[in-house]
């Protein structure tokens, strides 16, 4: 498979995602800390954010904010290209918008270390709230369930591993993924690239 999609990132903060030609469509996912500027250069993309449908054209631009649910599909199956500006959200928004202060916490948590093996009921007891209940509210905030959320977190963790010259094997058994096998498959499903193509996608920007 030809690699059309580059990773250049300066620091943690700024990340630049390029699609050259890509056909590659992403399942609904939430971006934590990061708002994501899009321009599309060539082709049509189509965004379902929030459960809102909207097809964008060559020089559309878009905007996705943090902890928002969307997918990214190209359509009918056609290559587009588009360039995404990946922002931390802290350097231009208030952070005391992200969310209650339980949701932080607990979205804190994960962050820090999404390799760790939490339980739902651990996760409902650190926040003060019964399982069903914190995965509800959980959901009302984030767009994601606590356990996709950590999934997402571990694929983001490996992706810094990898950009730093590490094995797949390696990322695969610090961010705490059980096999290889389970690893390549969530990889892919949020980067639409295996692990071996995503590193070699990277570019870094000196």
């Amino acid at each position: 498979m030809q690699n059309n999609i580059t990773y250049c990132r300066k620091n943690k903060d700024v990340e630049y995602i390029y699609y050259r030609y890509a056909t590659q469509s992403y399942p609904m996912h939430t971006h934590a800390c990061h708002v994501t500027l899009g321009w599309v250069l060539d082709g049509e993309v189509c965004i379902i954010c929030n459960g809102r449908k909207q097809i964008y054209h060559a020089y559309d631009c878009f905007c996705i904010i943090p902890d928002t649910p969307h997918t990214i599909e190209s359509v009918k199956g056609s290559a587009y290209s588009m360039l995404c500006i990946c922002i931390n959200a802290g350097l231009i928004t208030d952070e005391a918008e992200d969310g209650t202060a339980y949701i932080r916490k607990l979205k804190s948590l994960i962050m820090e270390e999404p390799e760790k093996s939490i339980m739902i009921h651990d996760m409902a007891r650190y926040v003060g709230m019964s399982p069903y209940y914190m995965i509800r509210r959980f959901r009302m905030e984030c767009g994601i369930t606590p356990h996709q959320f950590q999934i997402q977190c571990r694929v983001r963790k490996a992706q810094k591993i990898l950009e730093e010259g590490k094995s797949v094997i390696e990322a695969a058994y610090a961010t705490g993924f059980c096999d290889q096998s389970h690893f390549d498959r969530c990889f892919h499903k949020f980067v639409r690239l295996t692990p071996s193509e995503y590193v070699q996608s990277v570019k870094r920007i000196v």
